[in-house]
């Protein structure tokens, strides 16, 4: 009993030594002065060194909720085969399916697949990141509400469904029905809407239970659907018809959710022609044609002409989408085409969309089917040029949503910040600047793991393709993914969409291209106020060199974040290869981030604007064709048919509440240029220079009203046309905003 005794005193004098022994340590690291390696203070020089040791972890045993311990790990508890071997999932991250990795969480091995992790639990419990990565109090019980009051949407509205997953919506009026009524949902932005809201729905449930108290349970579900309705997105609200025409379709490549993906037909793409393997898939070559192109462009110029002068674009999604069609339409109720979709640039700076070919590759058992739909000159010609669109749309909104949005955001930045944490001391200026850039993105990234990316998840059940969705994303990444390419500047210049003239400014293709217009404003903002810190810090390029940590964060982050990656990584060697890394990471992490994701109601919470998934195949194809070359039920109903390709009413509750919650604001939101470090505040020239950075958002800010307020540049202003505001910095009070996309540019990847 002695020796215990004294065996658990001692325990306990070790435990309060570590206890002081860490305090010490982050009182100084709370210390305002930032320090170099070099430059640390003899008193705390050691200690530096150990917390990093420490915050590495060994690699073994279960994380548990309390612990700050930093590690990586493949993307291999997307799955849950031991209660469903059905949604057994390969794992991501390695030679076969290269992927960045995510944090390490050391959860049990499945017994019926040990390749894979053990999933959090449904509720949510069990999900592991480190303490100081967790949503602060406000923040989780906002998530929480909006996650509880999108699931009572979705649930009151699956109600209609009966159990039938795959029916379709009956007419476009019941489509518009989804958005009657009801509280709109935009984020509370004081604490007057907040109580208004608690008001309204204290007034719903007194109803309610009046309404079950009589026994008149029908009248009761009506009253709750009512509730939950949604809000009428921006898009519709402006115009009725936007989703019809061909003007919108276009104008949103370039000011819409994802204007990521618009690139110039260059000299040496005409030809169109696939670089996939003909043998595999097919001939190559495209049946968008010179003579065709000549056609559709009235003959005002040949089409060689037209590429010399730049006027031709296309979303390609061709050589990317091929190799998963055969796997998709083995799916239930949905099926998948290759794609490319050319656009002609008009007199007034606008896109004119003029032809899509849709491609189904050869099998063992069937050749290569592919077609070109061209705008109508027939009814219906028509009619099927408004379904190739569909599946366009339903291509561009998957692409968006697992590339644009997750993979080059999301997915990418975690190994950044898990390095960031790993090898650079909370002390160390480049940690402090890039600390606000990482709050919250990995406690969402786990989110994610748990509800959208996972296995008949939202994304799996709702967008093309399916259960392939992260198999496509891998394969995005491995083939298009460099570091170096997510720079804003270099992104345009490898799409096309920018060239660099002598000076090393930028001339965009498109005059008029509102995401990139206001995009480069935010990048050189940025990108002067991380040069003028890294100045302050390193005086000479040796210095950058020198410092262990810095250099064992950026090695980190190649070898061991993104270790499938080989190419596309600059040295860190001098101010100007420092400044560019720092701003691209910020640039992703903040506008990127913001282009891509606070659109997603405005424009895809009415679906038929940007459909998620296409669920049937276009009438021209298959045995099923009557002479004329078309199905009959499209000749009888062509109406019906559109609506069957359309989402299903099943999966449209299940997207539309997700995207309302992935649009909104949270409460205490850091937005870039107006939130400060207290450790920035603390020097003199770097106040200095913050304060500078805030004085250029604010005047983008304006000059980006504007912009909007031009009627020479029509991709973001005239009759319906919703203003491009989701690279607008926030300025002025939140309660004159009548955007959720004009809130401003969040710091970090939060929602």
């Amino acid at each position: 009993t002695k020796r215990a005794l004294i065996s658990i005193s001692a325990r306990s004098i070790v435990v309060q030594l570590q206890i002081i022994h860490t305090a010490c340590y982050l009182l100084a690291c709370t210390i305002l002065q930032s320090y170099l390696p070099s430059q640390t203070p003899r008193g705390v020089k050691n200690l530096r060194k150990e917390e990093l040791r420490a915050i590495r972890g060994d690699g073994r045993g279960e994380r548990k909720e309390w612990e700050r311990i930093y590690d990586y790990d493949v993307y291999n508890d997307l799955g849950d085969p031991d209660n469903d071997p059905a949604t057994r999932r390969p794992v991501l991250g390695g030679r076969g399916r290269p992927y960045p990795r995510r944090c390490r969480t050391g959860r049990r091995r499945c017994r019926t697949d040990p390749s894979s992790e053990s999933p959090p639990a449904k509720d949510g419990a069990g999900i592991y990141v480190p303490r100081d990565e967790a949503f602060t109090e406000r923040k989780a019980g906002a998530f929480a509400t909006k996650k509880a009051l999108s699931a009572l949407s979705a649930f009151t509205t699956a109600q209609r469904v009966s159990g039938d997953r795959r029916r379709g919506f009956p007419s476009l009026a019941a489509i518009d029905a989804l958005y009657e009524d009801g509280y709109k949902n935009r984020p509370s932005s004081s604490q007057q809407e907040a109580d208004n809201l608690e008001g309204y729905f204290r007034e719903v449930l007194q109803k309610q239970v009046k309404l079950l108290l009589k026994g008149e349970k029908e009248e009761f579900k009506e009253e709750l659907r009512k509730v939950f309705k949604f809000q009428t997105p921006e898009i519709h609200d402006k115009d009725k018809l936007a989703w019809f025409r061909d003007e919108e379709f276009a104008r949103q490549t370039l000011a819409g959710m994802n204007p990521l993906s618009i690139q110039l037909v260059r000299d040496t793409d005409f030809p169109i022609f696939s670089k996939l393997d003909e043998e595999t898939y097919g001939p190559g070559d495209s049946l968008i044609t010179k003579e065709l192109i000549e056609e559709q462009i009235n003959g005002v110029m040949t089409a060689e002409e037209a590429v010399e002068k730049k006027k031709l674009f296309m979303l390609d999604y061709h050589d990317v989408l091929l190799p998963f069609v055969h796997a998709v339409r083995e799916l239930d109720d949905t099926t998948l085409y290759a794609s490319r979709t050319l656009f002609f640039l008009t007199e007034d700076g606008t896109l004119r969309p003029i032809a899509i070919e849709l491609t189904r590759p050869k099998s063992p058992n069937t050749p290569q089917w592919r077609q070109v739909f061209t705008p109508g000159s027939s009814v219906a010609a028509s009619w099927l040029w408004q379904l190739a669109k569909t599946h366009v749309l339903a291509h561009d909104t998957g692409y968006h949503q697992l590339v644009s949005h997750w993979l080059r955001t999301h997915c990418c930045v975690e190994p950044y910040v898990i390095a960031a944490n790993r090898r650079l001391s909370q002390m160390h200026p480049i940690y402090r600047l890039l600390h606000p850039h990482f709050r919250f993105t990995m406690e969402i990234n786990a989110q994610a793991r748990g509800m959208l990316i996972n296995a008949n998840g939202i994304i799996e059940s709702a967008f093309a393709p399916g259960k392939l969705c992260m198999e496509l994303s891998s394969a995005v990444y491995d083939k298009f993914w460099r570091f170096d390419m997510e720079a804003l500047p270099a992104d345009l210049i490898r799409r096309g969409m920018a060239i660099e003239c002598e000076d090393g400014k930028l001339e965009l293709t498109i005059e008029d291209y509102p995401y990139a217009n206001d995009g480069l404003l935010i990048w050189d903002s940025i990108k002067e106020w991380v040069s003028d810190y890294v100045n302050h810090y390193y005086q000479l390029a040796s210095d950058i060199h020198m410092d262990k940590e810095l250099q064992g964060w950026w090695n980190e982050v190649r070898t061991k974040g993104h270790p499938d990656k080989e190419e596309g990584w600059p040295e860190l060697n001098c101010h100007g290869s420092l400044v560019e890394v720092l701003t691209t990471i910020i640039w992703v992490a903040s506008g990127h981030h913001a282009a891509v994701n606070f659109g997603q109601y405005p424009y895809a919470g009415y679906f038929p604007n940007r459909p998620t998934i296409a669920r049937r195949n276009m009438p021209t194809e298959g045995q099923a064709c009557s002479h004329d070359g078309m199905q009959p039920t499209f000749v009888e109903d062509p109406v019906r048919v559109l609506l069957d390709t359309f989402p299903s009413q099943y999966q449209t509750t299940l997207v539309l509440p997700v995207l309302n919650l992935l649009s909104s604001h949270s409460p205490g939101e850091e937005y870039m240029g107006t939130h400060a470090e207290s450790a920035w505040m603390a020097d003199r020239e770097v106040r200095a220079a913050f304060g500078r950075f805030n004085e250029r958002m604010m005047s983008i800010a304006e000059m980006i009203d504007c912009r909007n307020k031009d009627p020479e540049r029509k991709n973001r202003q005239g009759p319906g046309v919703v203003p491009y505001v989701l690279l607008k910095p926030s300025y002025g009070d939140p309660k004159d905003m009548t955007s959720v996309m004009e809130m401003g540019i969040p710091n970090s990847i939060s929602i």
